[in-house]
């Protein structure tokens, strides 16, 4: 493990947030005392000082999907295709919060943030800014440390050999070219150029990224060219089924999730999309639906 990197991470892990987010991560963890390891707080509402109205996203880490749902087909579900996703509602003396939360064991959350990772899901979204809200134990904190840690040495481990000659003499553009290939690699409604805003809305913490895996040297797995270009291609082809095999899985776990999907859509993508009743009868193929419109609006390709 790279020492530097492992610092950022942890400080970075560890800054304050809102109190009520906080509040809601205990009360998330709460819902699931025996197997609860911790829970990650990340995405676009982590740059938000007004939470009301937004649907926060979290991630919680369990010991195990057994001793998260039982010998359950959420359990066999949530290995086979992770992660399972949720809706959650906390209320509070200033008022009701909204969360989706993704399930993930210890073991997976370790590999998916890894090289050894077949799609970008995981690593991708925390190679960004993330804070660990709350943590059952010390043991526990150091295992979502270590684990996140490997998230944005993966993602510049795969980025660096797609970059240009005289390209990675920016600190930033490394993970600029990296959110952008992973972008490419899921079936994603964002607009263009939304990859790069992740970038510019904390330049301080993907530069820190930066100086921290030159302090650490040579720490890189060496991936050539086309090594790299394989795996990208590989994400590619993966990325776009996984997303569409965990909405499919997510009708049986997301009560009214078609309804936010296509809130995500119409959010990110400058589309009018009205869910229909039928839609909502039968979710997968209203879902499937949605997707003529997305490709016509160069929202996914």
């Amino acid at each position: 493990m790279t020492d530097h990197l492992a610092a950022v991470m942890a400080a970075e892990l560890a800054l304050p947030v809102d109190p009520r987010v906080t509040g809601m991560a205990e009360a998330l963890a709460g819902k699931y005392p025996d197997a609860a390891r911790g829970v990650l707080f990340y995405g676009s509402c982590l740059r938000e000082s007004q939470l009301d109205g937004l649907m926060l996203d979290f991630y919680l880490i369990v010991s195990s999907y057994e001793a998260a749902y039982g010998k359950s087909w959420m359990a066999r579900a949530n290995r086979l295709i992770p992660p399972n996703v949720f809706p959650f509602t906390h209320q509070d003396q200033y008022g009701e919060l909204v969360a989706k939360y993704a399930v993930l064991d210890e073991a997976d959350f370790a590999r998916l943030c890894s090289m050894q990772a077949s799609d970008v899901s995981v690593w991708a979204r925390f190679a960004q800014p993330t804070r660990l809200v709350w943590v059952a134990d010390e043991a526990a904190r150091a295992r979502i440390v270590d684990a996140v840690t490997h998230a944005p040495l993966t993602l510049a481990t795969v980025t660096r050999p797609m970059m240009a000659e005289g390209e990675g003499d920016d600190p930033l553009a490394l993970w600029r070219r990296g959110f952008d290939l992973t972008y490419s690699a899921e079936l994603r409604a964002e607009r263009k150029g939304r990859s790069a805003s992740i970038v510019d809305f904390d330049p301080a913490y993907y530069r820190r990224l930066s100086a921290a895996l030159t302090a650490d040297g040579s720490t890189l797995s060496a991936l050539s060219r086309t090594d790299a270009e394989a795996r990208w291609a590989s994400f590619r082809r993966r990325g776009k089924w996984l997303t569409l095999a965990r909405l499919a899985k997510a009708t049986g776990t997301y009560a009214g999730g078609i309804d936010y999907l296509a809130w995500k859509i119409n959010r990110h993508a400058g589309t009018e999309i009205a869910i229909k009743p039928w839609q909502r009868k039968w979710p997968i193929m209203g879902a499937l639906t949605m997707l003529p419109k997305l490709f016509r609006s160069g929202a996914i390709k």
